[in-house]
């Protein structure tokens, strides 16, 4: 079998000379890009968020896609040619989402950005990081006035979110109003400073840190409640999909092209989840048969959503259930992978400030080289976090899932861009995390019947986010019909549907990015095994999946055939 570093060889031609300047342009319009400051760190020190903002990105983005357009694919190596083509998509879409001032609407059912604070929440560990961390909890005053000039323009225009996808949302700013700064979620890093600092300065720190929730943090939060309560919910919009906004329709095509990286219409899609979900039902029955339960298909989905066998008793029960899978599919990552990314990560609970509107669980990525990764586990409402989707939910969210393939993504280093390097596109990470869980089959991962019923339960989930996506922004359904559908084709708990089904009229196109991006990962699969029979090695194909880190499907598709062609005689 031929080397993998001949798949250079399918992609590079044309003269050393044209090649160069080509070259030569292309790193220099990276190098602007990647040098590109549009604000002061240092005085907006959680970034910039105002509508003038948004309005130069955009226009230096045209220039800079206008510039790119000089430069001719086919004279550039294999790693350039992917980074011309994901920087012409990067940029699109900060055109994009100016034109179709997505900006205004910076809220989502389970997170926003008064929610998104609490991902700044992380473990200091030097005084450089507790100086930084103190900085952004003075900033947020600011961050929270850009915000509602935004939020009040998008009433004016009717940019909102539906109004019923914030039934329960007063407890994403009510927690965070407290009398005793120490109580904050947001004090917590400062219970444990670096023990480089001297006693003088973790007194000058503390002290700092309470004056900084006391009256930078609470008093904001106590604002956003009021903000919210009475001049932003009460005037959301009553109707459901986006088509229902200005130019919602030709926005909605737009967020599926982009989460997708395919051209592929909103009635294309929702056919080809009603197929995926009549194709694992009948496998769903398979199991049922099997494990020779004696009822229908809805009271076997009644029996594993209400048995006490299938939850944990506590929170850390769960926890320690979600660390003994991770464990288990560390050993085998070897097996199936030549290179193991060098960041570890750990394994923890949802933040209870954000728990009861967050989703099943999550992957966190290392803000900086002195932390981990994480795998957040939601352990709010335990009667509803079964434990036979936990092998899937640990496989797609930490490892072979979101965890590996970020942290290789950070860690490919000079190889390629900056800017790829921090970039994420949910068809490719979402559908390796959705592949992963398949993947996690081959690895023996799933123990009982239940737990693959579970991994088929998790496949369906986001086989009918291609019906309720498209269902809700492109046809006219109803949230109840959402719900009916859901529950009539998942295992899923009640709490998880309703919860799902707000994330996906809160964020339209995003939830179809992770079934299709995994179809064609394993249709790809599929077809390097077929052409390359005994001398297909899985170790080799991943390799060549994650070796150029994030890509559109297109651009995998074509690195994937590559790899045939590359290794066939």
């Amino acid at each position: 079998m031929k080397k993998l570093f001949n798949l250079a060889l399918a992609f590079y031609c044309v003269s050393f000379l044209s090649a160069q300047e080509a070259s030569e342009k292309l790193d220099s319009i990276i190098s602007k890009i990647e040098d590109h400051k549009a604000y002061d760190r240092e005085e907006f020190p959680l970034g910039l968020y105002t509508e003038n903002y948004y309005k130069e990105e955009s226009e230096f983005a045209e220039k800079q896609l206008e510039q790119l357009q000089d430069i001719k694919i086919d004279s550039l190596s294999e790693t350039e040619q992917i980074s011309l083509e994901m920087l012409k998509f990067k940029l699109q879409e900060t055109i994009d989402r100016y034109k179709y001032e997505a900006y205004l609407n910076p809220l989502l059912s389970d997170s926003g950005f008064h929610l998104s604070l609490a991902y700044q929440v992380r473990d200091l560990n030097n005084y450089e990081q507790v100086k930084a961390y103190l900085n952004r909890l003075n900033a947020i005053p600011a961050y929270v006035d850009q915000h509602f000039v935004l939020l009040r323009k998008g009433l004016k225009k009717g940019n909102t979110q539906p109004r019923v996808i914030f039934e329960g949302y007063e407890s994403t700013y009510n927690d965070q109003i407290l009398k005793d700064p120490k109580e904050s979620y947001f004090y917590g890093p400062f219970e444990n400073l670096p023990k480089t600092l001297s006693e003088k300065q973790k007194d000058s720190v503390l002290s700092a840190a309470e004056y900084a929730i006391a009256n930078n943090v609470i008093p904001q939060f106590k604002r956003i409640k009021t903000f919210f309560e009475t001049e932003y919910l009460p005037n959301t919009r009553t109707s459901l999909g986006v088509s229902e906004i200005p130019n919602g329709r030709e926005y909605y095509q737009n967020r599926l092209e982009y989460y997708t990286t395919l051209d592929l219409t909103a009635e294309e899609i929702h056919q080809i989840g009603l197929e995926e979900v009549a194709r694992i039902n009948s496998e769903m029955k398979k199991i049922i048969a099997e494990v020779e339960f004696e009822g229908s298909f809805e009271e076997f989905i009644h029996f594993l959503r209400t048995d006490e066998q299938f939850y944990a008793k506590t929170g850390d029960e769960l926890l320690m259930e979600a660390r003994d899978i991770a464990k288990r599919i560390d050993a085998k990552l070897p097996a199936y992978f030549k290179t193991l990314p060098r960041k570890p990560y750990g394994v923890t609970k949802v933040p209870d400030a954000i728990a009861p509107k967050y989703t099943t669980g999550r992957y966190i990525g290392a803000s900086n080289e002195t932390q981990p990764g994480y795998y957040w586990v939601n352990t709010y409402n335990l009667s509803n976090r079964p434990l036979y989707v936990l092998p899937s939910l640990t496989a797609h969210e930490a490892v072979p899932g979101h965890h590996l393939q970020n942290a290789l993504n950070a860690e490919l280093g000079d190889s390629i861009p900056k800017f790829r390097r921090n970039m994420y596109l949910s068809a490719y990470g979402e559908g390796w995390g959705l592949y992963s869980e398949f993947l996690a089959e081959d690895m023996g991962i799933y123990t009982t019947p239940y737990e693959l019923f579970g991994k088929l339960t998790y496949e369906q989930w986001r086989a009918c986010r291609l019906v309720i996506d498209t269902g809700i922004h492109a046809m006219g359904w109803s949230r109840e019909e959402a719900v009916a559908y859901f529950e009539k084709n998942t295992a899923l708990s009640m709490h998880n549907i309703n919860t799902e089904v707000d994330r996906y009229i809160s964020w339209p196109g995003q939830a179809v990015s992770y079934k299709i991006g995994e179809i064609k990962i394993r249709e790809l699969r599929k077809k390097a095994e077929e052409a390359l029979g005994s001398d297909f090695n899985i170790r080799d194909f991943h390799e060549v999946i994650l070796e150029q880190g994030v890509v559109t499907l297109p651009i995998l598709e074509k690195r994937v055939n590559a790899f045939i062609e590359s290794n066939t005689d």
